[in-house]
């Protein structure tokens, strides 16, 4: 259930994860990334290219292109793939959608919302690819 971020957030942060997890493969077909976590290939493809342009992707073409991580996982945190996919409006607006939601004019949950924006947007902040590689693994091989 998507309770923060979009589908293609979602699936972005999947794929990097793959990527970072697998780098030493080096590129990575969109075809063998969508098989593994279980998407469509349209979708994983069309959100790497957009990652490629913020620099957390690598992209080459051709027969034997694919995708792989563009720099370090410890230098890429799960905020970079957030704010490159689906911005970071949502750790700044009312999560039930008041209009003009503010300290000054809470909604009913504006307090509560608010403690739990603030400990995602810091675990988002902290958290580099390069701390999830085993959990990863394990994960997609539950897939």
């Amino acid at each position: 259930m998507t309770v923060i971020f979009s589908k293609k957030c979602e699936y972005g942060m999947q794929a990097v994860l793959y990527l970072a997890a697998y780098m030493e493969k080096g590129v990575i077909r969109a075809e063998d990334i969508a098989s593994s976590l279980k998407v469509p290939k349209e979708f994983v493809s069309k959100i790497l290219q957009s990652l490629t342009a913020s620099g957390i992707v690598y992209s080459k073409k051709g027969k034997f292109g694919g995708f792989s991580i563009a720099k370090d996982p410890a230098q890429i945190r799960l905020i970079d793939i957030v704010a490159a996919i689906d911005g970071l409006e949502m750790f700044n607006s009312c999560v039930i959608g008041f209009p003009h939601c503010s300290p000054e004019t809470p909604c009913p949950v504006h307090d509560k919302w608010g403690e739990l924006r603030t400990l995602a947007y810091n675990m988002l902040t902290e958290e580099t690819l390069d701390n999830f590689k085993d959990k990863t693994i394990n994960k997609i091989r539950t897939i």
